[in-house]
């Protein structure tokens, strides 16, 4: 052997810029829950009752109509526990413009609304974009949420076209944190082509997640803003055109490995009607919540209470189909035993994550529905505990 260890010091300063780069820019996938939706609601209609009025709505779809999805107990339970995972107060398309104070009031009601008796695992509120016409009345919204609310609650930055209005937001965050003592963070929506190719040809999304000096947690695709602005014509527009699946694999590629969060968008073909209406409008849900899941988006928009029973199946069903495979692989790695497929533990790490997911959404179950003496594996096939540790160290494990 040739080289010294002068040699080897030499390399490591040649690389230490990077390696601090790579630390930063990519921490590997972030710890805890995502969602499996997010629920858009217009902040007038943003009662205390709120979570009540859905499940009984949601519940009334599933037992009003031939359920033909499968996992109907599993559903119920669901939507009787906690129907809404993540509630979005909207502000903006879904509340549209109206004066200062009837938008003041409207702010003030939704914040007394989470303070008195919505109870929801995720909230936030998704504010006017920064563009020149809305940005006053975005911050003064955000300012004035923040005087009547006081719980962590994330903020859904609407239209993003480029990385100066991410800047601005991280000083307007970094502002209201000093006066308010918040730890506030944000989602970009990625509603219009600019901010995913920019007029540079750059893919601008990943320069929108380092303009966000770490605190963007989330990419929400918008479905129809971002057709519409591609010129997709209104027939057309839908979660699965090429057009939307090319700006989200962009997204995809841009987020990897930085702890930001991918959700998909919505459909507006909402499950009203006829129930033959109902029927078609849930058979498109559910497709296309499954058809999300399967491209590694594992969390999407709801606009109605009788989309959430075709959210839970279509969830529900994606983690019961890959459960025993999921299983059978990872404990083939743990063991270092053959079982068809050799498995590197970036592989590995993904099978623990979609193992977590499962657990997370109630999908999947750490505890023994059997009762008995029980390892704490319940149909997860391993304890969260396991889960977690292979997530995070299997990239240190051999084999890869």
């Amino acid at each position: 052997m040739r080289l010294t260890d002068g040699d080897y010091s030499a390399i490591d300063a040649l690389l230490v810029d990077h390696d601090a780069f790579l630390r930063a820019r990519y921490p590997g996938e972030r710890a805890g829950r995502q969602p499996v939706h997010t629920v858009y609601v217009p902040a007038d209609q943003v009662t205390p009752d709120l979570i009540d009025v859905w499940r009984a709505d949601a519940l009334a779809a599933l037992h009003g109509q031939d359920w033909p999805f499968g996992h109907f107990e599993q559903v119920e339970a669901k939507l009787r526990a906690e129907p809404i995972e993540d509630l979005r107060i909207d502000l903006e398309d879904g509340y549209g413009v109206r004066d200062d104070a009837e938008e003041d009031a409207a702010v003030k009601a939704a914040a007394a609304a989470l303070n008195e008796g919505i109870r929801v695992p995720f909230a936030g509120l998704r504010i006017k974009s920064l563009e020149a016409a809305t940005r006053r009345r975005a911050l003064r919204t955000l300012d004035l949420f923040l005087t009547a609310y006081g719980e962590p609650f994330t903020i859904t930055l609407p239209k993003v076209s480029g990385p100066a209005q991410v800047s601005a937001m991280v000083a307007l965050c970094a502002r209201l944190d000093r006066v308010y003592g918040t730890s506030l963070h944000f989602e970009i929506q990625v509603e219009l082509p600019a901010a995913v190719l920019g007029a540079d040809g750059a893919a601008t999304v990943a320069r929108l997640i380092t303009a966000a000096e770490g605190r963007c947690t989330g990419l929400h695709f918008g479905t129809y803003d971002y057709s519409a602005a591609a010129g997709v014509a209104a027939a057309y527009q839908s979660m699965d055109h090429p057009a939307a699946d090319h700006a989200k694999a962009v997204m995809q590629a841009a987020a990897a490995q930085t702890g930001v969060h991918l959700s998909d968008g919505s459909t507006n073909v909402l499950p009203v009607g006829s129930p033959p209406e109902i029927r078609a409008a849930w058979e498109v849900h559910h497709r296309l919540v499954r058809r999300s899941l399967e491209r590694g988006f594992y969390q999407g928009w709801d606009l109605h209470p009788a989309q959430l029973p075709t959210r839970y199946a279509a969830v529900y069903g994606f983690y019961a189909d890959g459960r025993e495979a999921a299983i059978t692989r990872l404990r083939c790695y743990v063991d270092r035993q053959s079982g068809g497929i050799a498995d590197e533990p970036a592989t590995a790490r993904a099978l623990a994550a979609f193992l977590l997911r499962g657990l997370d959404c109630g999908a999947l179950t750490d505890v023994d529905p059997a009762g008995g003496a029980g390892s704490g594996r319940g149909d997860a096939g391993f304890s969260r505990d396991e889960l977690v540790a292979l997530a995070q160290a299997a990239s240190r494990s051999a084999g890869g």
